[in-house]
């Protein structure tokens, strides 16, 4: 019998499998350790100011955060290695610090030099008293801003920066790049041993005299000539394809000036889920007008920047998640919009460079159908929600409901009116309701149904 080389080829691409497996775990080891190595350095800085800066990251962010970041000039200076650097520059020791951030103006009332040289460098505006934190309390909040950055953050930067600003994977460090090259190199790998094994066995069958493929010895009749033989079968198959032509071709013109699922690309990417959801934002906050006007309005840019003034990045947590599940980096989005309304971040102040946001409308009714926000909203009550879904999950805004005539009759002949605290409707729900036999009059009978109401 003949002998088949099959071994050697497997046995190499085996080798060649298990060797990127040993490198891939080799890896992962490193980078654990330089995880866990920051961790510790990050404890040394903690024991070295004599806090603790996991409470000290708490207590700036609810407390510091607003005027300060640690590492750029907002309302206040920057923050990272203050004492530090006071001690150097200027010889004030922590003591001084306990004074200041519990009773600025009177530090600045009783002549302290620093603390008139900040006074005046910031506008002559004394910073908020903070009474209420004890020198532990402080302790904590200098040992957060002496601390150098943990480890895993500064991981994700540098892969971010070799990805070309593209998210990262988990949180070990590993980039979803990384993990997904060595799925494809694994499978392909797979193929080729697979490839491998089918030649060797078609030899050994060879070999043996078995007989793989049998050539037809006689040739059948066409499909097709078996198809269009048949009457009946050819009829009855034309009979459907018109039915089915008829039945699509009416859907289509059906949608026709339907945009439900229209989610245009927005030039500053603004996300409902962060604003609405996780901040619980409400909706007319920003756009205002929809309770005294017909249209709900484009917010001014001045509406985001009440808060954006102050806030110029997110959490590391939250940039993560934008990158990751759907490619945004927030914090570029943020200098786009200090861009548009000329806001030198430096500085803390405005250029007068502004430049205009060419918006995408998402929802347009038709100009023969009229529609009034402040009716819905401030008569009727109506939520948001109920015609523009769930605002407050939607990373990008898209339009929710269809917006047809159909639709807005369903809601009018199924929504009752609210007449507590109205006495506009007092007078005409008592006539209506003896009218029509009911104690609950809907949008429907209250004349939502008439054509004037909505084409003028």
């Amino acid at each position: 019998m003949k002998k088949v080389p099959y071994r050697h080829p497997i046995s190499k691409i085996l080798g060649i499998t298990v060797l990127f497996f040993l490198l891939l775990s080799t890896s992962i080891f490193a980078q654990e350790e330089a995880s866990s190595e920051g961790g510790s350095e990050q404890t040394e800085a903690a024991a070295a100011t004599g806090g603790d800066p996991a409470a000290g990251k708490a207590l700036f962010n609810q407390n510091c955060a607003a005027c300060h970041s640690l590492t750029r000039k907002m309302t206040g200076p920057a923050l990272a290695n203050v004492e530090s650097r006071l001690a150097e520059d200027e010889g004030l020791d922590r003591e001084w610090l306990y004074s200041w951030i519990k009773n600025s103006p009177g530090l600045i009332a009783s002549g302290d030099a620093y603390a008139n040289k900040i006074y005046n460098e910031y506008n002559q505006a004394a910073m908020t008293p903070f009474p209420t934190l004890s020198n532990e309390d402080i302790d904590n909040i200098l040992a957060y801003t002496a601390a150098p950055p943990p480890a895993p953050a500064a991981t994700a930067t540098a892969t971010d920066a070799a990805a070309g600003g593209q998210g990262s994977g988990d949180g070990s460090g590993i980039s979803n790049e990384l993990v997904l090259g060595a799925l494809v190199l694994v499978f392909g790998l797979l193929v080729v041993m697979l490839l491998l094994v089918n030649r060797t066995l078609r030899r050994i069958a060879e070999a043996n005299g078995v007989v793989l493929e049998k050539e037809l010895s006689e040739k059948r009749k066409p499909l097709w000539k078996a198809f269009a033989d048949n009457q009946f079968l050819v009829l009855v198959t034309v009979v459907i394809l018109l039915l089915g032509s008829a039945y699509f071709v009416y859907g289509w013109m059906m949608q026709v000036g339907v945009d439900q699922g229209y989610q245009p690309v927005q030039p500053i990417h603004y996300s409902h889920r962060i604003h609405a959801g996780d901040n619980k934002i409400e909706c007319k906050y920003c756009h205002s007008s929809a309770r005294v006007s017909k249209t709900s309005g484009i917010p001014s840019l001045n509406v985001c920047m009440n808060c954006h003034k102050s806030i110029y990045q997110v959490s590391d947590e939250t940039l993560a998640e934008g990158k990751a599940e759907y490619g945004v980096d927030y914090n570029k989005e943020i200098q786009k919009l200090y861009a548009a309304v000329g806001w030198d971040e430096e500085n803390q102040r405005y250029t007068g460079e502004t430049q205009p946001v060419e918006w995408v409308r998402i929802h347009n009714l038709p100009d023969f159908a009229y529609f009034n926000h402040s009716q819905h909203v401030s008569v009727a009550g109506i939520e948001c929600q109920q015609c523009h879904g769930p605002v407050e999950e939607m990373e990008v805004m898209y339009q929710y409901a269809p917006l047809t005539m159909g639709w807005c009759v369903n809601c009018h002949r199924e929504t009752n009116v609210k007449i507590e605290g109205n006495e506009y409707y007092e007078k005409i729900h008592a006539e209506l309701s003896k009218k029509y036999g009911v104690e609950q009059l809907t949008a429907a009978q209250m004349g939502g149904l008439e054509c004037g109401k909505c084409h003028y």
